[in-house]
């Protein structure tokens, strides 16, 4: 795996759960999106699973909110890491901070669960049970999080002082504009409109990627995707309503899959979390009857 190489080289500085319990870690980014360029960075996004006192902190003797808290791991980056030609970003999450992100629809993690399978660099059986399940994160509260971000691009886009020597001052002195966030706008509201009216959402669909590609040649004008972004918005509203997604997400399933991965990952979970009922207590205790005798 590509953090074993980099960190046997040194060229990291990752938490050894980091390093060993990746399950999941995907190559994101313009590459992911098909418009990439010869000098385009490779971002890197997945999850992680930390030790169990970290994930359940009372195993530590830690209460929630008594004392001195502990700094727990929810992420960890590092950005710029040169090995040979290649560059690279890193950003892997705790998987309890991973699960929440997605469940939010955050943009960044919905995209890194629906990666095309070829930009997939690393992942687990458990990664595997996540992403068999990624469209059930998904829901109608995408729509909110999605135009929010699109809109923050179209603001950035218009920025006329950014610093001096950056690409972003660049494109600016190049198209009169930054480029490279208003193709991020085109791609957030046409993201948007598919995973409304499909349920699901193809990273490098043929139509928006050309599109985008056009945009980032500054052969659009900012005029015209103000004017698309402001007719798509529209159109957005209304299948926002019509859209056979839930209204929010089904956290009982979520939380379960969260559940099952850190069994599969620590194994038995039954000094981690209390058992509600007298009924999960019966059902563990022949579980475990049936486990002895199991030949």
């Amino acid at each position: 795996m590509i953090l074993d190489k980099l960190n046997k080289k040194n060229l990291i500085t990752a938490p050894n759960f980091v390093v060993s319990n990746t399950h999941y870690m995907v190559l994101m980014g313009s590459v992911a999106y098909g418009v990439s360029t010869d000098t385009s960075d490779q971002d890197i996004y997945g999850f992680c699973i930390p030790s169990k006192d970290v994930v359940f902190p009372h195993l530590d003797g830690e209460i929630i909110g008594f004392g001195k808290q502990k700094q727990r791991f929810e992420q960890w980056q590092q950005a710029h890491i040169k090995d040979g030609i290649e560059e690279y970003d890193f950003t892997i999450y705790s998987i309890v901070k991973y699960f929440n992100l997605c469940m939010e629809n955050n943009p960044n993690m919905v995209d890194s669960l629906f990666v095309p399978q070829n930009y997939i660099l690393h992942s687990t059986y458990v990664g595997n049970l996540v992403r068999e399940s990624r469209k059930k994160f998904l829901h109608k509260g995408m729509w909110h999080k999605f135009k929010g971000y699109a809109y923050s691009m179209l603001k950035k886009a218009k920025e006329k002082n950014p610093d001096s020597g950056t690409k972003r001052r660049e494109l600016i002195e190049k198209y009169g504009f930054d480029t490279k966030y208003c193709y991020h706008l085109v791609r957030l509201l046409s993201q948007a409109e598919q995973m409304l009216i499909e349920g699901d959402l193809d990273l490098q669909e043929v139509g928006r990627r050309e599109y985008m590609k056009a945009i980032r040649r500054g052969d659009v004008s900012l005029e015209d995707i103000e004017r698309w972004a402001a007719d798509k918005e529209k159109d957005l509203e209304k299948l926002y309503h019509s859209s056979s997604l839930p209204w929010g997400p089904d956290e009982n399933y979520i939380k379960q899959l969260l559940m099952n991965c850190l069994e599969h990952h620590y194994g038995s979970l039954e000094n981690c979390v209390m058992i509600k009922n007298k009924e999960e207590l019966a059902l563990k205790e022949i579980k475990l009857v049936l486990e002895k005798y199991k030949v």
